[in-house]
């Protein structure tokens, strides 16, 4: 019976000795291959960088791309409400609603007017407002619009007779994406 403990007992210290062993094994296997891939081999991360470089470079244009876009879709809106202010001060006044003075063929003298607003016929002290502000060009960052009045040869382009104004147009030179110029919209 004591020979059979003192057996258990050694085999049982065998076991234990074996799994410490193999444990320090696994652990001096594990710090070994750690110490074999410590980082990235040069070409890698110069393959790496050549990637993120060619893929920032195809990013760029887009974003240009999108921030004009943008700007032209400002345009377009600014450009919009512009011409429906005009178009409704031009209703007004075929309307009998404003006094109508010669030669303006009853368009606004200036874009400030439509801000201001406009004395109605037969009302005191009742002014119609077209624009609550005149809008700033995307392109030039500027309240300043080309002007073009009813008289107008529309062949010369940006000369204003300053009858009053029809149309209004960007002053900038710019082109847009597709390939027609700003002050041609």
């Amino acid at each position: 019976h004591g020979s059979m403990k003192r057996f258990k007992k050694a085999d049982f210290e065998f076991r234990i000795l074996n799994f410490e062993f193999g444990i320090r094994q696994i652990r001096n296997s594990k710090f070994e291959i750690r110490n074999h891939t410590r980082g990235f081999t040069l070409i890698e991360l110069i393959i790496t960088v050549m990637i993120i470089g060619i893929l920032a470079g195809m990013a760029v244009p887009l974003a240009r791309n999108s921030i004009q876009r943008e700007r032209e879709f400002a345009l377009r809106a600014a450009l919009r409400e512009m011409r429906v202010a005009i178009d409704k001060y031009k209703e007004a006044s075929d309307r009998g609603f404003l006094q109508v003075k010669v030669g303006t063929e009853g368009y606004p003298e200036s874009l400030e007017i439509l801000v201001e607003g406009v004395q109605m016929v037969g009302q005191v002290d009742k002014k119609l407002k077209f624009l609550r502000k005149i809008p700033t060009d995307p392109m030039t960052n500027s309240t300043e619009w080309g002007l073009r009045a009813y008289q107008d040869d529309p062949k010369m382009g940006s000369s204003w007779g300053g009858q009053n104004v029809f149309d209004v147009y960007t002053k900038s030179e710019g082109t847009a994406l597709d390939g027609t110029k700003y002050k041609d919209w």
